[in-house]
C-alpha cells in the first residue's frame, strides 16, 4: 500500500499556490487507494498561516480528506484556512458531509480547485458561505483536472472509467520487431515509471493475444526491501482461453478475463465493480478496437531512440485511409524519461 507523506514546499509560488500544491501532492499520494471516491486531499493551515494538519481521502467507507487533516490540525484548525482539491461534500453518505467537519472545526476560510459534479454531493461551498465561512474555487483547478483527479472527474462526468493507453515505441511506431520480439524496447527507467503507474491506476486491460504471446504479469513490483504493494485488478479481453500455467492467473493479484471482443461491455463492466481508472496494455489490435469506439481518454507514449523499419505497429484496423481521416491528438507534455521520451497526448475532440 502507498503511504501519504508529508507534503514539502514548492519555490515561484504564493503562499496560496504553495499550500493548494500540497493539498496536490497529498491528493497524488492516494491515488489508486479509493476508487470509487475521489482521491482528493487537503492542507490546513492555522489562523497565522503555519501548516498544522494535511490528509488524503481514505479507502472507501473511511474519512474524506478534510476529515483525516482536521484530526490531524485539533484545535489549531479553529480560525484558520483549508486547501482542498474538491469542493467539499453537503451530503451524507458512507460518512457524514464535509463541509460540516470544517464547520464545526471553525474553519474560517476555504480554498478548493474543483466543483464537484455529482449533484448529490456538490453544494459544499453554499453552505460553508451561508454559515459564515469565506470560499474561495478554482485554485490551481487546471493542475487538479489533469492531475489527481483527471479520471474521477472523467468517471463523474460520463459514468465510464478513464482509459490511458500506454505503450513503448521506437521512433519508426514500432511497437516489436518482425520476429515478433518486444523486450525491451523502452529503458529500465521507464519500466520503473510504468510499475509506479500501475500501482495509482484501479485496473490494467490486456488482450488474450498478448497474454499468448508475451506471458505478462502485469502486476506492479516494489523495489527492494520494500514490502508488497497493493495491485490493481487484471483486465483480459478476448474470446480464447488463457492458459492455465500463464503468469496473468497467478496469485499476485485479482484477474478477470472478459470473454468479449466489445470495448464498450468491458468498461461498463469495470464500472459495476467500481473502477475509475484504467490503464489498457493491450497490443495494436485491441488499442484499435478502443480507438475506434471512442473510448480512448489519454495515449501516454515512451518513445525508445531506435529504428526498426519492420514489425509490428503502434495501432492497427482504425480505418483511416487517407490523412484527412487522421484522428488528431493533442499534446500535453514530452518528458526525458532516462534515454527515452514520454509523451502524453489526448483527442482533440470537439
Amino acid at each position: 500500500m502507498s503511504s501519504v507523506s508529508k507534503p514539502g514546499p514548492a519555490s515561484g509560488s504564493s503562499a496560496l499556490e504553495l499550500a493548494m500544491r500540497s493539498a496536490i501532492a497529498v491528493s497524488e499520494g492516494v491515488r489508486g487507494l479509493t476508487s470509487p471516491n475521489p482521491p482528493v486531499g487537503c492542507m490546513i493551515v492555522d489562523a497565522r498561516g503555519k501548516p498544522v494538519g494535511f490528509g488524503g481521502t481514505s479507502p472507501p467507507g473511511q474519512a474524506h480528506a478534510e476529515v483525516v487533516a482536521l484530526r490531524m490540525a485539533g484545535t489549531a484548525a479553529r480560525g484558520g484556512t483549508a486547501f482542498v482539491t474538491l469542493e467539499p461534500c453537503a451530503h451524507h453518505g458512507r460518512t457524514p458531509p464535509c463541509a460540516d467537519a470544517l464547520l464545526e472545526a471553525g474553519i474560517a476560510q476555504v480554498y478548493y480547485a474543483v466543483d464537484d459534479p455529482f449533484p448529490a454531493a456538490a453544494g459544499g461551498a453554499q453552505r460553508l458561505r451561508d454559515a459564515g465561512v469565506t470560499v474561495h474555487s478554482g485554485l490551481l483547478a487546471e493542475e487538479v483536472r489533469t492531475g489527481p483527479l483527471r479520471a474521477w472527474l472523467h468517471y463523474a462526468r460520463t459514468g465510464r472509467p478513464h482509459v490511458t493507453w500506454k505503450f513503448a515505441s521506437t521512433v519508426d511506431g514500432r511497437i516489436s520487431a518482425e520476429d515478433g520480439t518486444s523486450r525491451w524496447i523502452s529503458s529500465p527507467e521507464s519500466r520503473a515509471e510504468v510499475h509506479a503507474l500501475r500501482l495509482k491506476v484501479d485496473a490494467v486491460i490486456v488482450g488474450t493475444g498478448t497474454v499468448l504471446a508475451d506471458d505478462p504479469q502485469l502486476t506492479t513490483r516494489p523495489p527492494a526491501n520494500e514490502p508488497a504493494m497493493r495491485q490493481p485488478l487484471r483486465v483480459v479481453v478476448g474470446e480464447r482461453d488463457i492458459p492455465v500455467g500463464a503468469r496473468v492467473l497467478d496469485d499476485a493479484a485479482e484477474t478477470v478475463h472478459l470473454r468479449t471482443r466489445d470495448p464498450h461491455q468491458v468498461l461498463a463492466t469495470l464500472a459495476e465493480r467500481g473502477v475509475v481508472d484504467v490503464l489498457l496494455e493491450g497490443g495494436s489490435r485491441l488499442a484499435g478496437a478502443f480507438w475506434e469506439s471512442g473510448l480512448i481518454d489519454r495515449a501516454l507514449v515512451y518513445m525508445a531512440p531506435m529504428l526498426l523499419g519492420a514489425g509490428t505497429p503502434v495501432l492497427d484496423g482504425i480505418g483511416v485511409g487517407t490523412i484527412g481521416d487522421a484522428l488528431p491528438l493533442a499534446f500535453e507534455s514530452a518528458t526525458m524519461i532516462g534515454p527515452d521520451v514520454r509523451i502524453s497526448a489526448v483527442p482533440a475532440r470537439d
